[in-house]
């Protein structure tokens, strides 16, 4: 089976660190957002992945594909990508690997942490949908569902229709079938929400073939798309996963838990947690960092650091407020 992952956007909400990671490739806890949602079909799902189609931005260079392809190694499956060269909306990012939509396919928009108790079972359906309970559906694309089937999709609905929004993950039978009805709507210049080709679209049309919808439904949903969603998805990871950290491995060090500690991480007079996310390679000295996440191979001294988000290969000498700094940055130090 195909999983086919559109994740050309650059993530403008997430900066400073979508300059120079794309959103899908930021951590949480030390993994990948997008390798989380693999293992998570890993899971849930009753059968394997063996390719993954990546929708990527033109200016996506070499390193993002390495990244990517060592993924799919691990999960034991094979890259493919391709290119989406402008944004003109979900159905058209889907459409950018139209030569995969071919056979039983998963597309999933990599925004998003979900998990599940058990697993999903896609017998007897010509596409499954991903649902999650909401408080307030006016916010998303919601899902209409009578007897366990799905019979209509509302975007963003005004009246309180359904309180099932859709978290951007498909199961489809025949990618063929889903392709025709896209093509359609480029071919018509149909266009939804904002102007643009939107994926809700092609599903209409193909519910009104008769075409058999099942849901499942998610227990977690978790958002990575701000800075502070980012944070906040990052703690609730770090609390599920968390392990017992001795601390006596390092000098004058307290650790309040939850924490995640990457590889080779080194502290020395520090305080740690809670909700403290440090990756691989990291060394603090006289720091304290509270409910935020430092990504590898930074290095913090005299910093008090709290609500904040730090990129890869940092340098930051008495910073003692909220920061959000990308990659390469050095605040507080002689260049």
């Amino acid at each position: 089976m195909k999983l086919i992952i559109p994740m050309a956007g650059r993530g403008t909400r997430v900066r400073p660190h979508s300059h120079t990671t794309p959103k899908p490739l930021l951590p949480v806890a030390g993994k990948m957002i997008v390798e989380r949602i693999v293992e998570t079909f890993g899971r849930t799902l009753d059968r394997n992945i063996d390719e993954i189609v990546f929708i990527l931005g033109p200016d996506f260079g070499q390193e993002i594909k390495d990244q990517l392809s060592g993924m799919c190694n691990r999960q034991g499956a094979s890259p493919t990508f391709r290119v989406q060269e402008t944004a003109q909306g979900t159905a058209h990012a889907v459409y950018c690997a139209e030569q995969d939509l071919e056979g039983e396919c998963i597309i999933v928009f990599a925004d998003t942490i979900f998990d599940m108790e058990g697993s999903v079972s896609i017998e007897d359906a010509d596409s499954v949908i991903w649902l999650k309970e909401v408080d307030d559906p006016s916010r998303f694309g919601v899902a209409v569902e009578k007897d366990g089937q799905i019979t209509d999709f509302v975007e963003k609905p005004s009246e309180p229709i359904s309180n099932l929004a859709i978290i951007g993950v498909y199961y489809f039978k025949e990618g063929k079938d889903l392709k025709r009805e896209i093509e359609y709507l480029l071919e018509n210049d149909v266009r939804g929400h904002g102007d643009e080709f939107q994926l809700t679209d092609a599903l209409d049309r193909l519910l009104k073939d008769d075409k058999v919808f099942k849901k499942a439904t998610v227990d977690e949903w978790l958002d990575c798309g701000t800075l502070p969603a980012w944070r906040e998805t990052s703690g609730v990871i770090v609390e599920k996963e968390a392990v017992d950290i001795d601390e006596s491995q390092f000098k004058d060090t307290k650790i309040i838990p939850p924490v995640y500690l990457g590889d080779n991480v080194q502290l020395e007079g520090c305080k740690i947690g809670p909700y403290a996310s440090i990756a691989d390679g990291c060394n603090l000295k006289n720091t304290t960092v509270e409910n935020s996440l430092i990504q590898g191979q930074s290095m913090l001294q005299n910093c008090h650091i709290k609500d904040s988000t730090i990129g890869k290969h940092v340098e930051l000498n008495k910073v003692d407020q909220q920061v959000h700094v990308g990659d390469h940055s050095k605040i507080g130090i002689e260049v």
